[in-house]
């Protein structure tokens, strides 16, 4: 059995897509931060060769050391996590990698045991861990589902990801039935949708209808996102009034958690209240 099927009181969440561009980063990043701001401990690891969410908080690419060197022997548990100013979220980067080290770095978190092992010298007891992944199904994302509690899958609502969302499905229930009983499906997790095309609604209707485990919560294509990247912050963080896409990754935090309680059987039960009259 995988070690990801022993008990443990942390909870893993692997951000898993088949195609790229539909802001599977962009995902991983909002959720930690919303999760930490709702009062929970998030250590938001980096599992991307490319190391998107370095780029996406505008440092180089070198510039954070983390689970490279821990890999490779150069950091330590305390070295290779960043705190960051936000009380309860906590950041392991991809660290300083080459470009032409990328295969090297893929095979080695995909070796039995080593990203389990990685992973379990840095999550803390009560701990929610959001992996994010590279685009793809190749060696981490593969990974990372064999160590993981749950599967998010964002989905941009276009034809050619309609067309390549059953295969990382279809992945999560091969991860789940050879080597980790402990994987769940989180959910599908509707990106990038423009409203205002009917392309973007019929491919939403067709999902809706066609697979189990759509999220109710949505993310629209909006200007804040690309200001969000271009600035190097969460799209909370931005100077100004509270925005609707913010808004947004609050509510997703909270259908996750509900989630993760459900499947996990947690779901806390609720006292009948009083009846009461309005008039």
């Amino acid at each position: 059995m995988s070690p990801a099927a022993t008990e443990r009181a942390t909870r893993r969440v692997a951000v898993a897509s088949a195609k790229g561009g539909v802001g599977k980063t962009t995902v991983a990043l909002n959720l930690a931060v919303a999760l930490a701001a709702r009062g929970r401990q998030v250590l938001l690891c980096d599992l991307d060769p490319q190391g998107s969410l370095g780029f996406s908080l505008a440092k180089g690419d070198a510039e954070l050391r983390g689970l490279a060197e821990l890999l490779m022997g150069e950091a330590t548990p305390e070295t290779a996590v960043l705190e960051t100013q936000l009380p309860g979220l906590r950041l392991l980067p991809r660290g300083a990698l080459d470009a032409c080290d990328a295969c090297e770095f893929e095979q080695a978190l995909f070796a039995p045991g080593v990203l389990d092992g990685a992973l379990a010298q840095l999550e803390r007891d009560d701990e929610t861990l959001v992996l994010d992944t590279p685009s793809g199904l190749g060696l981490v994302t593969r990974a990372a589902l064999a160590v993981s509690d749950f599967a998010l899958v964002p989905f941009q609502t276009e034809p050619l990801a309609l067309r390549s969302l059953g295969q990382v499905l279809r992945v999560v229930e091969q991860v789940q039935a050879r080597e980790n009983p402990r994987l769940k499906l989180l959910g599908i997790l509707p990106t990038l949708v423009d409203k205002a095309g009917s392309d973007a609604l019929d491919v939403l209707g067709e999902v809706w209808a066609g697979f189990p485990g759509v999220l109710e919560s949505i993310l629209p294509r909006a200007e804040a996102f690309v200001k969000a990247s271009r600035e190097g912050v969460p799209v909370s963080f931005l100077a100004g009034p509270d925005s609707p896409e913010a808004r947004r990754f609050e509510i997703l935090a909270a259908e996750s958690e509900l989630l993760m309680h459900r499947l996990t059987g947690r779901e806390a039960a609720h006292a009948p209240g009083p009846v009461r009259r309005l008039l």
